[in-house]
């Protein structure tokens, strides 16, 4: 299985979840932008826009390769010449607030000496925490997960816990999900069946964001409520720029800078000094951003 075969699936993999969340939204359509990197390879970046459901979402696809620069040695401690590396990204930022922001990424990387790992993961961030939705979803993620491993859904659910953190905030982005990274043959899986995990849960993805989004999108919406959703976004915005290795990564590496922050929300708010009153939905939200919640 060469890494030719693993851009095609991945390439695929994105065609279907588009074709898929055009279905789920029923009223939007994608925007198909393609480009190309000056280093080496390219990518395709889909992005809709002003839906039913979804305000602003991307599913982005890239296969780049090129030297491993200085920086990327020294800021990612890489080792090696050239490198290769091909995923799938997706960031979904509904227009109801009761429908939650998804987040999933697969990822395949490789060095010219041979060395090869995936990575990935799928997070939930509730603008407002339903503790039944938030079980479902982490469900879900260790149905897939279970198939594959009986040890993944804990040790990976507790790798996102850390990862999808804002430490200047002392509080998860989220509910959390699971995020992997550097998975090759040592995890028990091979090269092929740890592909074959990455797809399954892309292929997933729709579904898990589906049953989510069918529990809110048609709850009424009252203008505090987006302006909590646009507060939380604020706070997605700041994970994803000051501590989203993938992002860190993406820049570093000369990708695409349009394709890598697609990941922004339309519109995001900042509030200085916001103080939530106590029994409040908003106040019981934000004590669920917190690690270690067991949700199943």
């Amino acid at each position: 299985m060469n890494r030719e075969f693993v851009a095609n699936e991945m390439k695929n993999l994105q065609t279907r979840i588009c074709a898929k969340l055009e279905e789920i939204d029923g009223f939007s359509t994608f925007n198909e932008d393609d480009w190309v990197r000056e280093e080496g390879g390219g990518g395709t970046t889909k992005i809709i826009r002003n839906g039913d459901l979804i305000e602003k979402g991307g599913v982005a696809f890239s296969a780049v390769h090129g030297p491993v620069s200085e920086v990327m040695k020294k800021q990612l401690g890489l080792e090696g010449d050239t490198f290769f590396a091909t995923g799938v990204s997706i960031v979904l930022h509904p227009k109801n607030p009761h429908v939650p922001i998804i987040h999933m990424n697969v990822r395949y990387f490789e060095l010219n000496d041979g060395t090869f790992w995936f990575g990935g993961g799928i997070d939930l961030t509730p603008h407002y925490v339903v503790p039944s939705q938030a079980k479902l979803f982490h469900e879900g993620l260790k149905r897939i997960c279970d198939e594959f491993n009986g040890d993944f859904y804990v040790k990976y659910k507790e790798w996102a816990d850390d990862y999808f953190f804002i430490p200047h905030r002392n509080e998860t982005r989220g509910i959390g999900g699971i995020f992997f990274d550097h998975l090759s043959t040592d995890s028990g899986l091979s090269k092929e069946e740890l592909l074959k995990f990455c797809i399954e849960l892309g292929d997933n993805f729709t579904l898990l964001y589906n049953q989510q989004a069918e529990l809110g999108r048609n709850n009424t919406v009252t203008k505090n409520e987006i302006d909590w959703r646009n507060i939380r976004r604020g706070r997605y915005v700041e994970f994803n720029l000051v501590n989203d290795r993938g992002t860190k990564f993406g820049l570093l590496s000369g990708g695409r800078t349009e394709s890598i922050l697609m990941s922004l929300p339309p519109n995001a708010k900042w509030e200085y000094n916001h103080i939530l009153e106590n029994g409040t939905r908003e106040k019981e939200s934000l004590d669920f951003l917190k690690k270690g919640i067991v949700w199943c």
